[in-house]
């Protein structure tokens, strides 16, 4: 069985109007979501053994800060890509869970038609900074992965952790 841990970016700054939106890093909300969400995966034993993230400063700043001791391979694509080009990353993926990290709305789109039935969740649908859906899909490699296969194994975002 692999899984898939699909995950938006944390909470970025608005602070620097001259950034780029490629360029915008976390604010100190979204590090604190970061980590919180680094320890919720360990808690639950949802620790990936291969993380994909878009090429944007604020993925590579969650993924710094969820502290999983693994560098994300960092892909272009995956900057705001619709849920056809994140279908397209994770077909090429080589590990058994694979951490996704991008932005939506595409991640949202992506989530949605992944599973087979949606979460009982009311923010799935919006899915909010550094919500962090995980699927299990029983497929022999990523490359079998389809919209519908998969199987919704936890759904969180970093208000349920905090309350």
């Amino acid at each position: 069985m692999r899984r898939l841990i699909l995950m938006r970016h944390a909470k970025s700054s608005w602070d620097s109007p001259t950034l780029s939106d490629h360029e915008r890093a976390l604010n100190s909300r979204g590090q604190r979501s970061a980590r919180a969400l680094g320890d919720w995966l360990r808690a639950q034993d949802h620790v990936p053994d291969q993380a994909l993230a878009s090429s944007a400063r604020r993925t590579q700043e969650t993924m710094a800060g969820l502290r999983l001791g693994m560098t994300p391979d960092l892909l272009p694509q995956l900057y705001h890509a619709s849920d056809s080009q994140m279908l397209d990353a994770l077909r090429a993926a080589r590990g058994d869970r694979v951490l996704m990290i991008g932005h939506n709305p595409g991640i949202a789109d992506f989530a949605a038609t992944l599973v087979a039935r949606a979460p009982d969740h009311p923010r799935f649908h919006d899915y909010p900074t550094c919500a962090t859906l995980v699927v299990a899909f029983d497929v022999p490699d990523w490359s079998y992965a389809a919209p519908g296969g998969g199987q919704v194994i936890d759904f969180v975002i970093p208000r349920d952790l905090s309350a």
